[in-house]
């Protein structure tokens, strides 16, 4: 076997982890939108973080108390790269929070969260994960 076919592998790995992480979010919030309670929540801060190129993402932590009266804080999994102060998030504000009743890790803000980047990362995985099979196959036939 030539090296020249471990080439498509790069497509292939980056588009499955694309697809794994698209469907993996989109999956969460579909159990959300099932069966996630709703309650009021508030910014109590946010986890300022820098990725390696250095651009920093507000990631804002919501405090809530669970129906059975568990006390809750977490931060949110999607960063932004500000927190205007007319966008309704700022420190202080009341949000609605849906959380899993059985694991409340999994929540989302409403109106911060969205499922827009999972959506992306699905559909460009998918692209790529089958355009790579489309050129293998091709590849494999044309033998």
């Amino acid at each position: 076997m030539e090296p020249a076919w471990l080439i498509p592998l790069i497509p292939l790995t980056i588009g499955a982890a694309f697809l794994s992480f698209g469907v993996h979010g989109l999956r969460r919030a579909r159990v959300l939108r099932s069966a996630g309670v709703t309650v009021e929540g508030r910014i109590v801060r946010h986890d300022v973080r820098r990725n390696d190129e250095g651009v920093t993402f507000y990631h804002p932590v919501a405090a809530w108390t669970t129906r059975d009266g568990r006390t809750c804080e977490y931060s949110s999994r999607l960063g932004r790269g500000s927190v205007r102060h007319g966008d309704g998030f700022r420190v202080g504000t009341l949000v609605s929070v849906r959380y899993d009743p059985a694991d409340p890790r999994r929540f989302a803000i409403e109106g911060w969260d969205s499922t827009l980047v999972d959506l992306v990362f699905t559909v460009v995985g998918s692209v790529l994960t089958a355009g790579t099979l489309i050129v293998v196959l091709v590849l494999l036939l044309t033998l």
